[in-house]
């Protein structure tokens, strides 16, 4: 099993403040936008953002609302084969909250959770 780091999603309250910050005062160039998603270039690894009631719509997970919680972010590995490494997972002991599901635009896509848990994507590349 080989995990890969691609990116990191955080979940914000106020997008335009987020985009502000990240953009204008870290000066972080956008690399990709859609709607209320946006990824920063950072090099090797992707940091994106993306407003909470977006993320609750998009992966149906349970994503607090409140601005100080748990689950504020999301870490993402891509892997070879998403369902054998959540097999492998699953007799580790690991908290699979969603099994591997193909998104609509072809990528193989579950979710895990960390000790604390934070949720984890396992995903096939894109």
């Amino acid at each position: 099993m080989k995990f890969s780091m691609k990116y990191i999603i955080l979940y914000v309250n106020d997008f335009d403040k987020a985009m502000k910050f990240y953009n204008n005062v870290l000066k972080l160039p956008i690399k990709m936008q859609q709607d209320t998603y946006v990824e920063f270039d950072t090099g090797n690894t992707i940091l994106a953002i993306n407003t909470r009631k977006s993320v609750i719509e998009i992966t149906g997970l349970n994503i607090p609302v409140s601005a100080f919680t748990t689950q504020t972010f999301e870490v993402g590995f891509v892997v070879e084969n998403v369902q054998s490494t959540i097999n492998e997972l699953k007799q580790q002991g690991v908290i699979i909250i969603k099994e591997p599901i193909i998104k609509p635009w072809g990528q193989t896509v579950a979710y895990i959770a960390d000790p604390d848990g934070h949720f984890i994507e396992i995903c096939s590349e894109i």
